[in-house]
């Protein structure tokens, strides 16, 4: 199993709104950056998540799963993007602030923390054992 996370503006697409697909989960459309893209195409069934609420509260809220593989996205008619589906599992029961990733000398190395601005991007195995812990989920 991989492990990513997937950003998105709580006005546009919130972690509420996410967990309202229930178990059919919801394309994660709109992605027009080919690295991002990229990543999603390395995705596989099972693969896990942050959910992470950009703009103001710039924090991971949720954990999601990969539903289906990288398939055209329904929101152009450019075969050029593609995306996967994802599905809520659980909430973080305390956010886990970009601030309190960028103090925190185990996850220096992470991709949110070098590039921000990347709406899809992998994380470690260490770094999304951290985060869970950091966010309340393991002691």
């Amino acid at each position: 199993m991989r492990y990513w996370l997937f950003k998105s503006e709580p006005s546009t697409w919130s972690w509420d709104q996410q967990v309202a697909k229930g178990a059919s989960g919801e394309e994660w459309d709109g992605v027009r950056n080919y690295q991002a893209r990229n990543f999603m195409r390395e995705m596989e069934v099972g693969d896990q998540g942050f959910f992470y609420h950009s703009q103001k509260e710039k924090a991971v809220v949720g954990i999601v799963e990969v539903s289906a593989k990288a398939h055209p996205d329904s929101t152009t008619d450019d075969d050029r993007w593609d995306c996967v589906d994802i599905k809520a599992l659980e909430p973080l029961p305390t956010p886990v602030t970009l601030d309190q990733i960028k103090a925190d000398e185990r996850l220096a190395d992470m991709v949110l923390v070098k590039n921000s601005r990347l709406s899809v991007q992998p994380v470690t195995e260490d770094e999304f054992k951290v985060i869970c812990a950091l966010g309340g989920l393991w002691a």
